[in-house]
């Protein structure tokens, strides 16, 4: 698929294996499971960092694949879901680093061309999020309002 932004292709990358049984040598159960991914929630993680501890530590290659629901899922029954999605929440973070950058460099003409580009992901996937109902009607980006987001 393409880049948003430039005429160039994305980066191939391993394709995941298309099983959806767990693998015989995986020796942990669906509740164990379940449980860590709480309590890494609860610890501060966001679903992707779970995702990787959950693979590098303990050796569960898919949660999805043993649990039969997603990471995300699993922190929405436990009422542990964030109020901004992390791709949102991490495009954001983005941008206040370039704002911060911009205020040091101000000629910096590249880095406010980035910025451009970033707040203009931002603005699509919150107009999607908005109507996926994930994020309120009434939910708009502004520079000022995100240094409270990342809070």
């Amino acid at each position: 698929m393409a880049r948003m932004h430039t005429r160039r292709k994305g980066q191939a990358g391993s394709t995941r294996p298309s099983t959806m049984q767990p693998p015989q040598w995986l020796d942990k159960d669906a509740q164990w499971i379940e449980k860590k991914i709480i309590e890494l929630a609860k610890a501060g993680n966001t679903p992707s960092m779970i995702g990787m501890i959950l693979r590098d530590q303990y050796g569960v290659p898919l949660a999805r694949v043993v649990t039969g629901k997603r990471i995300l899922s699993t922190l929405r029954e436990n009422d542990l879901e964030r109020r901004v999605p992390e791709d949102l929440r991490n495009m954001i973070a983005k941008a206040t680093a370039i704002r911060k950058h911009l205020e040091e460099h101000k000629k910096d003409l590249v880095s406010k061309r980035g910025l451009q580009l970033v707040e203009s992901k931002i603005h699509r996937l919150s107009g999607y999020y908005r109507q996926q109902r994930v994020l309120p009607a009434d939910w708009k980006y502004t520079p000022e309002s995100a240094a409270v987001l990342l809070r």
